[in-house]
């Protein structure tokens, strides 16, 4: 497969997710590259860095953007960011697919009434891996 896998998940929006988030890339790489494997460690900062690192990181996962075959993001966790990515993705026409638990959080209506994103709800974390194997395996039938 090695298709680039562009994982989002939030950072400086919270953190709480993020053992779930290494989970699912470690999944994701077992067939994929993941280009944004750092969203799963635990010990990112969630603090604002100067305006030279956060131009490096805006430009980077900019570059990351550009290359990827397509998006994953898992948005329960609200995030500026991930939103500015899903929708630079779209501007350029990068498949996106959302993930969310349901029993945690609502999404955004600026998400799941876009129909340029497969939006994919759970309320247990093994229901997504069947998912992500149905994105990886570019099926199209959806447990939503």
């Amino acid at each position: 497969m090695n298709r680039k896998v562009y994982f989002a998940g939030s950072i400086r929006g919270g953190r709480v997710d993020a053992a779930l988030y290494k989970r699912i890339i470690d999944y994701i790489k077992q067939t994929d590259v993941v280009l944004t494997e750092h969203i799963g460690k635990s010990d990112m900062s969630m603090k604002a860095q100067t305006r030279e690192i956060d131009i490096h990181i805006y430009e980077r996962d900019i570059t990351w953007l550009k290359s990827a075959d397509l998006v994953i993001a898992e948005c329960t966790c609200p995030s500026l960011g991930v939103g500015y990515e899903l929708a630079y993705a779209e501007a350029h026409n990068i498949p996106v697919y959302i993930l969310y638990d349901k029993s945690k959080s609502n999404i955004s209506a600026m998400l799941n009434g876009n129909v340029n994103f497969t939006i994919i709800s759970y309320s247990a974390e093994d229901e997504i891996y069947p998912q992500i194997d149905t994105i990886l395996q570019n099926k199209t039938e959806w447990n939503k």
